[in-house]
């Protein structure tokens, strides 16, 4: 990871808003060197059966070697044992957490220096 790739801080969480850097977002997808919307539509994620493998695929293509995968505020959202087992397959490791606790774990990392994405849903 080249150093004007770091994984850029959240800087702010309330329900249905995400500030990263000096873009707002719901929901988000960051990663080494950036961050965008998660948009669910480009892979049809629901809340049920919930977050896809091919959501995080973009992240682990920037570089990402650690996965936070957030379940929603209320943990509406689920992430099946395969989304977890094929971001590890592909060499990452994965760690699934509430979307509040997902944050700080994402920002630790960041923080660390660590190669680190995120999928992150601001509501239920």
């Amino acid at each position: 990871m080249r150093a004007d790739e770091s994984s850029p801080k959240i800087e702010h969480l309330s329900w249905g808003r995400m500030d990263i850097g000096d873009r707002r977002f719901k929901d988000a997808k960051c990663f080494p060197g950036g961050a965008r919307a998660w948009d669910w539509g480009e892979t049809g994620t629901s809340h049920t059966p919930g977050t896809q493998f091919a959501d995080a695929e973009e992240l682990l293509e920037h570089g990402a070697e650690v996965v936070i995968l957030s379940t929603g505020i209320n943990e509406r959202l689920q992430v099946p044992a395969e989304t977890r087992e094929a971001i590890e397959k592909a060499g990452a490791r994965a760690e699934v957490l509430q979307t509040e606790r997902a944050v700080e774990r994402y920002n630790e990392l960041a923080g660390e220096g660590r190669a680190v994405g995120g999928l992150f849903h601001s509501t239920c």
